[in-house]
């Protein structure tokens, strides 16, 4: 059976969702959860949903579905965005989701689309699909709050009235289709990447502190100064990690503040996130075990005392294997000899999901390998492919 896709009226409808919180240069989007431009496309998207002869309904979180009749595959994402982000991100998933459940019931098939609320971590990374896939509680997910200290129960009663939770057994498998946020297949020319794993990620917060004083009278050998702990700090781990990791292992000090941050006066205190991905546990644990041994160092080199605070994070999770064949023969199909396995360096709500469901995720080429910036882009028959595809494998699922 084929099912009768559109790739111009899901082209449109994507195109559509952009004006939602349009900004910046080119295709950019601000689009972050629950601010007025996502609470506006999830309204747009409710009709679409409704005008495709789909149930809408929205949970308590703000994930909306569009049910359909009969037990079949949920395909979607998430249409919230970073502060700066591109027009595609999770919205690809959600409208190529929506086009296949709409092109399904024309055919009198069951097929379902969602999207998850807060991916991007307004409150907490994939708040949303953590809630649904039963990660955390409602109400641990009420007490997350964002960088102005917002919390994500405020945030949400602006819902009004919501329904129930959807139960997963409605549902035989999860597909989401995802810009890959990377610059492999751009590179290499290839046009689809079937995942493989989404790797696990490790997050901390840690706090040096050495001594505040005067930057003109107070000697070098007698500094405890934070931020040379820092800095000693990020080059001793990147020395340590070098037998411990694979080119596929990343790390990053992605957020530093430091205090009291004036040119004129040594540091006295720096507090800085460190965070680690990789597809292998043994392997992340082996990355947190050097991360505290370096600490140990450097605090007793630079004479500053160390506060981690506690390790958070999501354990890998490998993609179903007869989803992932699905899309590996729907891609050899479509585009033979021009797709690849592949693992995501990127967290996506199918990680919650496979708590809850069978899950597979295929990628799309992401032009210079550019994500989480206004410039983000693919093109459109790239985009294409990857709904042709994704229709292919849903088909083999009902």
């Amino acid at each position: 059976m084929t099912l009768p896709i559109q790739p111009n009226r899901f082209l449109s409808d994507l195109h559509s969702l952009r004006q939602f919180g349009a900004a910046g240069v080119g295709k950019g989007v601000q689009r972050r959860a629950f601010s007025e431009a996502d609470l506006a496309s999830r309204r747009w998207l409710m009709d679409q949903i409704e005008n495709a002869g789909l149930t809408p309904h929205m949970d308590a979180c703000g994930n909306i579905f569009g049910l359909a009749d009969g037990v079949g595959p949920l395909i979607g994402s998430h249409t919230d965005s970073q502060p700066e982000g591109g027009w595609l991100d999770g919205a690809l998933g959600v409208i190529a989701g929506l086009e296949i459940a709409r092109a399904a019931k024309e055919a009198g098939r069951p097929v379902s689309v969602v999207s998850f609320q807060d991916e991007e971590g307004r409150f907490g990374a994939l708040t949303g699909s953590s809630v649904w896939g039963g990660a955390m509680s409602l109400a641990e997910a009420d007490a997350l709050t964002d960088d102005s200290g917002d919390s994500f129960a405020a945030a949400r009663a602006v819902l009004g009235k919501t329904g129930d939770d959807v139960d997963p057994a409605r549902f035989s498998g999860f597909l989401e289709m995802h810009i890959e946020q990377g610059p492999s297949l751009d590179l290499s020319g290839e046009k689809i990447g079937v995942v493989t794993d989404i790797v696990g990620i490790r997050d901390m917060r840690i706090t040096m502190t050495g001594q505040q004083n005067h930057a003109g009278t107070t000697p070098m050998a007698l500094r405890r100064d934070a931020f040379q702990a820092l800095s000693g700090f990020n080059v001793l781990l990147n020395d340590r990690l070098r037998n411990v990791v694979t080119p596929q292992t990343v790390w990053t000090i992605g957020h530093v503040t430091l205090h009291p941050n004036a040119s004129s006066v040594v540091p006295g205190r720096v507090t800085f996130s460190m965070q680690w991905r990789d597809g292998d546990l043994d392997r992340l644990a082996r990355m947190e075990a050097v991360i505290r041994d370096v600490l140990t160092t450097i605090a007793a080199d630079c004479d500053v005392t160390v506060e981690p605070s506690e390790v958070l994070g999501i354990d890998p999770v490998p993609m179903d294997p007869a989803l992932q064949k699905a899309l590996a023969q729907a891609a050899e199909a479509e585009v033979p000899g021009k797709w690849r396995k592949m693992p995501s360096g990127a967290l996506h709500d199918a990680s919650n999901v496979a708590q809850v469901l069978p899950v597979a995720m295929l990628f799309v080429p992401s032009i210079g390998g550019v994500s989480h910036t206004f410039a983000e882009d693919t093109a459109e028959a790239d985009l294409v492919t990857g709904l042709q595809v994704l229709a292919r494998a849903a088909t083999s699922l009902l």
